[in-house]
């Protein structure tokens, strides 16, 4: 749909406009299969989200239907959010294989080539999405005197003069947002967890005032729920504008008691996690919150942001500040997602390009441990800068989630090697971390330099490059790890990433993304063996009310 600006258009209609850059109208007539796109939707391959629903009370089934609803209006929101009035788009005959891929993306743009339009008429797709109008200057944003303008929960827009102006998320998106959280109470009612239900109560409140402080709290709080759902405007990859602004997701998980019992003693150790940082002490100041806790979850509905291009596979929330601070945060494990990745993806991954003698330490329980602990670093490190002046996300803006998702990386694997160091994980050959751990880069590089987690993979490969990490054997295309270097070179970076952040130093961030976030020809050619290999770029879910048997 051409998105059109009329600088008189009424208020009303602002919110019913597209970001969508369509040159031309196509006509609705039935398209052949587009055999380019077929074999970009291809390599998503299916996998449902189920899990045993025995083990939920009958009031917990019934809380289901209910959650579900309201997940998909959170859906809907997010279309808004990253294309704008989807109905059109998503009306034409399209093949099969197109009207996939296009879902997949929410939108025309494709999210793991660099969001390229794969649709004719189509330009490149804003960085700022739709949370900001497509004629907007940075200098304009710059030079606007309003509180509001780098909030998580506005859009900006225009006024009738032509003006900008800040629009509260909660009165963009009223009809869905009141839906949303009239459906959050009827849940509430059916809630037999006392704090189950008063994160939904509260939640619900924060969905119509969009101040998510009480219900971040409570959800903190909760810890004795088998149900666990995440809904709201949570993380600010989407806009690549700035960074600022939150979009839409919703996940309904069921917890895994007896895999959740495991984890359980790892909580009480973050803050000997923190005071041991690899970095000098004013960079690990702060004390991670000790309400922390950790869990395994089966997913059994993607909604919004987290189902976008690739997917989620583990959770660290919430990601206020002084929630964090004072609470700590929750690291959730998406154990069904996770053993879809690893069988589907990141073994035949392996068997291409990790060296024979080294495959045999690529394993689903280090691929569990590298993904938990990439949870628990988000948590690790400072959330305000050394001189206290703002938070390191409003410093390195742009920036930000590239670095935070490059620090997680590296940072939980530091984890792993101290609690081993420690004697907390057993007899354990970190050696199955480091090359699952390597073999793992080339599993989320290919999402691409359009997602803050492929540009933290880039940089990454290239820095253990430059270190010497890890050796490239010419004639047989496979990669070998040299342990101590890794090591060493997972110890420096992360020292780097820390200071960064402490420092809020945005010239640096953006020119280690610059130098380092891209992928470079020598490793292309490894990818696209990967691709000519057959091997899935990720998963794509069937999910739903029929798929749960509901």
């Amino acid at each position: 749909m051409k998105r059109i600006f009329m600088l008189f258009m009424a208020t009303t209609l602002l919110f019913s406009c597209s970001i969508s850059t369509k040159k031309e109208a196509k006509e609705d007539t039935k398209m052949e299969v587009n055999e380019e796109i077929k074999t970009k939707a291809d390599e998503f391959v299916s996998f449902k989200l189920t899990t045993d629903l025995s083990v939920l009370s009958e009031n917990e089934k019934q809380m289901l239907p209910i959650l579900l609803e309201a997940a998909n209006l959170m859906n809907d929101i997010y279309w808004q959010e990253a294309y704008g009035e989807k109905d059109e788009l998503l009306s034409q005959s399209w093949d099969e294989y197109t009207l996939k891929f296009i879902k997949l993306n929410y939108g025309p743009w494709e999210r793991l080539n660099a969001n390229k339009p794969f649709l004719p008429g189509y330009d490149e797709k804003p960085a700022g999405a739709n949370f900001y109008p497509k004629d907007m200057t940075k200098d304009e944003f710059e030079a606007w005197n309003d509180e509001t303008k780098t909030s998580l929960y506005t859009l900006i827009r225009r006024d009738e003069d032509g003006n900008l102006k800040s629009v509260l998320y909660h009165i963009a998106f009223k009809k869905e947002i009141k839906k949303a959280a009239e459906l959050l109470l009827q849940a509430a009612e059916l809630a037999e967890d006392a704090g189950l239900k008063k994160y939904l109560e509260e939640r619900s409140k924060a969905l119509i005032t969009d101040d998510y402080y009480a219900s971040d709290v409570a959800w903190m709080e909760m810890k004795n729920n088998t149900i666990d759902f995440i809904i709201g405007p949570i993380e600010n990859y989407e806009d690549q504008l700035y960074g600022y602004k939150a979009a839409h997701e919703s996940f309904i998980l069921i917890k895994d008691k007896d895999w959740s019992q495991r984890l359980e003693k790892y909580a009480a150790l973050l803050p000997g996690l923190q005071k041991d940082l690899p970095c000098e002490q004013p960079y690990k100041n702060e004390t991670p919150g000790v309400d922390s806790d950790m869990n395994v979850y089966d997913a059994i509905y993607y909604a919004g942001d987290c189902n976008a291009g690739s997917k989620t596979i583990a959770i660290n929330l919430p990601n206020d500040e002084e929630v964090r601070e004072t609470k700590g945060s929750r690291k959730l494990q998406l154990k069904n997602s996770m053993q879809a990745k690893f069988d589907k993806i990141l073994v035949p991954i392996a068997d291409l390009l990790i060296a024979e003698d080294q495959r045999q330490h690529v394993k689903f329980d280090a691929f569990f441990e590298n993904t938990m602990f990439h949870e628990v670093a988000h948590g690790l490190g400072l959330g305000n800068t050394v001189d206290q002046s703002t938070t390191v996300r409003e410093a390195l803006k742009d920036a930000y989630t590239s670095i935070e998702e490059g620090k997680a990386d590296i940072l939980g694997l530091w984890c792993v090697y101290q609690l081993n160091e420690m004697g907390e994980l057993g007899e354990k050959d970190m050696m199955d971390n480091f090359v699952t751990f390597m073999a793992g880069i080339f599993r989320s590089v290919r999402f691409g330099a359009a997602s803050a987690h492929g540009k933290a993979n880039m940089m990454r490969f290239y820095y253990f490059q430059e270190m010497g990490a890890f050796t490239r054997d010419e004639a047989t295309g496979t990669y070998r790890v040299d342990y101590d270097k890794m090591k060493a070179a997972m110890m420096n970076l992360s020292e780097t990433i820390l200071k960064i952040q402490g420092d809020g130093d945005y010239e640096t961030a953006k020119q280690i993304i610059e130098e380092k976030g891209f992928i470079r020809e020598a490793l292309q050619k490894d990818l696209d063996r990967i691709g000519e290999a057959g091997i899935p770029r990720d998963i794509v879910f069937e999910q739903g009310a029929e798929v749960l048997g509901l």
